[in-house]
C-alpha cells in the first residue's frame, strides 16, 4: 500500500482465501486485517469485503521518502560499487525518428537466412539436446566447436583444434572471460585509440590500468606500446577507422609480446565480409609461441540477438577459460548451439556469408562514391576493404565538428556516429557510416541529407 502496488479502493482477498494462498492459519490473516484496519490502512464493508483505505497523499509521501533515501546514497538501499555508478554507454544513441540509418555494428536482418535458421532450430528441438537431464560442456557443444574450427581454417586460415575453441555469449563475454583469467588488479593493458569502448570499460572495471595507444592508417602504432600484460587489437579491420595492420607491424607486435611476456587479444569482429584483395593471415596464424588469443563472433555475420561468439585460445589457457565460463553462466543455450552447428556443417552459413558479402560490397562502394561526390574533399573515406562500416575524416586543413554534424544529421532523419565518441585522446574528428542497416537504394538520399547537414553546420 505504501509504495502504490495496492491502491486506494482495491479489494483484498477474503481471509480464508489469503490464508490458503500463504499457507497460514485464518486467524493470523484476520489479526493482520484487524490491525491494519485499526491503523487506518483498511476499511471493512459488511457484505462487500475489505478494501484499501490509505489516502493517496500518504502513499505518495511514503514513496517520495523512500526514493529520497536512495538518492542520498545511504538510506538503507543496496548500492553498486563506485565504478559501476552512472556508467555511461558510449555506443548508445537517443532514439529518434530515423529514415536513413547509418548506425555502426549491426548486420542487415533482411539478409539473415530465416528459413534455414528455423529448420535448424526445429531439428535441434526434435533432437537429443533437450532430452538430457544435465548441464552441457561449458566450452560449448563439441559439434559446434568442431564446426567453428573447420570454418575458421577454411575462411581465415586460423589454426585451431576442437579443444582450443570455447563458445561464448558474443565477443563481449569472450573479453570478460579473458580479462578475468589473465589479469590481476593493477595490470597494464594496451588498447587502440580510437578503439572499441566496451572493451576499454570492461578492462577498467576489472581493475586493469588501461593505456590508449594511437593508431594510424596502418593500424596500431606498435612502436608506442608500453610494457603491458595484454594488448587488445583489431588487426584485420581496425575499429573504427578500418585500416589493416601491416605485416611488418604484425611481426613487430608478436616480437613485443615475446619480449614483454604479454598476451595479444586479436578481435576479428567483422572481417568475414571482405571486398577485393585476400586478407592477411591473422596474427593467430603467425604466432609460434601461443601468445595470441583469437576472438570472433556470429553477431556481425548472423544476428546480434543470437549471442554467439567464440575464443580460439592456446591450450595453456583453455582450462581457465572453461572454468570462468562455467562460473559465469555455465554454458550457452544448447538449442542455439546445435542450430548453428547445423548451418556450419551443411555449408549454409558459408553460403550466407558469400551472399551477404556481395550486398555489403555494393553498399560499401556506393557510400564511397557518394561521399566523394557530395563532400568534395572536405570529408574523405578512410580506405577499407572489409567490414560493415566506413570512416569519413576531415581533409587537410578542414575544420570539422563531428558532434554538431551528427546532431544536425539526426534532426534531418539521418543516423551517423561521431568518431570522437570512440577516442580517449582529443583531436580526432570524423563520422562513422555503417551500411548494415540501410538499403542500397536509400544511400544516395541519406548521403545527400548528411552533406546538407554538414554544409549548414560549417557553411560550406
Amino acid at each position: 500500500m505504501l509504495d502504490g502496488r495496492l491502491r486506494r479502493g482495491e479489494r483484498l482477498p477474503a481471509t480464508r482465501e489469503l490464508a490458503e494462498r500463504l499457507g497460514v492459519s485464518r486467524s493470523t490473516v484476520s489479526t493482520a486485517y484487524e490491525r491494519l484496519t485499526a491503523e487506518g490502512y483498511l476499511v471493512a464493508r459488511v457484505g462487500s469485503g475489505t478494501f484499501v483505505a490509505l489516502p493517496a497523499s500518504v502513499a505518495a509521501a511514503a514513496s517520495s521518502r523512500g526514493a529520497g533515501a536512495g538518492r542520498a546514497g545511504s538510506g538503507g538501499r543496496a548500492l553498486p560499487a563506485p565504478a559501476w555508478r552512472d556508467l555511461a554507454d558510449p555506443l548508445w544513441v537517443e532514439p529518434r525518428p530515423i529514415a536513413y540509418d547509418f548506425s555502426v555494428g549491426s548486420p542487415d536482418p533482411a539478409l539473415f537466412s530465416h528459413d534455414a535458421w528455423r529448420r535448424s532450430v526445429a531439428a535441434a528441438l526434435r533432437g537429443p539436446a533437450l532430452r538430457r537431464a544435465h548441464y552441457a560442456d561449458p566450452s560449448g557443444l563439441e559439434r559446434l566447436r568442431a564446426g567453428i574450427a573447420r570454418h575458421l581454417g577454411l575462411s581465415r586460415s586460423v589454426a585451431a583444434t576442437v579443444d582450443e575453441v570455447v563458445v561464448t555469449s558474443g565477443a563481449q563475454q569472450a573479453f570478460d572471460l579473458l580479462g578475468r583469467t589473465l589479469l590481476r588488479p593493477g595490470d597494464t593493458v594496451a588498447v587502440e585509440d580510437p578503439g572499441y569502448p566496451p572493451v576499454r570499460q570492461l578492462l577498467e572495471l576489472l581493475g586493469a590500468r588501461v593505456v590508449p595507444v594511437p593508431v594510424d592508417e596502418h593500424g596500431l602504432r606498435v612502436d608506442l606500446l608500453p610494457s603491458a600484460r595484454m594488448v587488445y587489437v583489431t588487426p584485420s579491420h581496425q575499429f573504427p577507422l578500418g585500416g589493416v595492420l601491416s605485416l611488418e607491424r604484425r611481426t613487430a607486435l608478436l616480437d613485443w609480446a615475446r619480449r614483454h611476456d604479454a598476451v595479444v587479444i586479436e578481435d576479428d569482429y567483422d572481417s568475414e565480409f571482405r571486398f577485393g584483395a585476400r586478407a592477411l593471415d591473422p596474427l593467430q596464424r603467425l604466432d609460434g609461441e601461443g601468445r595470441v588469443v583469437y576472438v570472433g563472433t556470429f553477431s556481425k555475420t548472423m544476428l546480434p540477438g543470437l549471442r554467439l561468439g567464440f575464443v580460439v585460445a592456446p591450450p595453456s589457457l583453455v582450462p581457465a577459460l572453461r572454468s570462468a565460463k562455467r562460473l559465469t553462466d555455465w554454458h550457452n543455450d544448447v538449442v542455439t548451439q546445435t542450430a548453428m552447428a547445423s548451418l556450419l556443417d551443411s555449408g549454409a552459413f558459408a553460403a550466407h556469408v558469400r551472399r551477404a558479402s556481395r550486398v555489403y560490397e555494393e553498399r560499401h562502394a556506393l557510400i564511397g562514391r557518394e561521399a566523394a561526390a557530395l563532400l568534395r574533399g572536405r570529408l574523405e573515406a578512410v580506405p577499407s576493404a572489409a567490414g560493415l562500416h566506413l570512416a569519413l575524416v576531415p581533409g587537410a586543413d578542414v575544420s570539422f565538428d563531428s558532434a554538431r554534424v551528427a546532431e544536425a544529421a539526426a534532426t534531418a532523419g539521418v543516423a551517423v556516429q561521431p568518431l570522437p565518441r570512440f577516442a580517449v585522446t582529443a583531436g580526432w574528428e570524423g563520422l562513422l557510416l555503417g551500411f548494415g542497416s540501410i538499403a542500397a537504394e536509400d544511400i544516395p538520399d541519406g548521403m545527400r541529407l548528411l552533406a546538407e547537414a554538414a554544409g549548414r553546420t560549417h557553411a560550406w
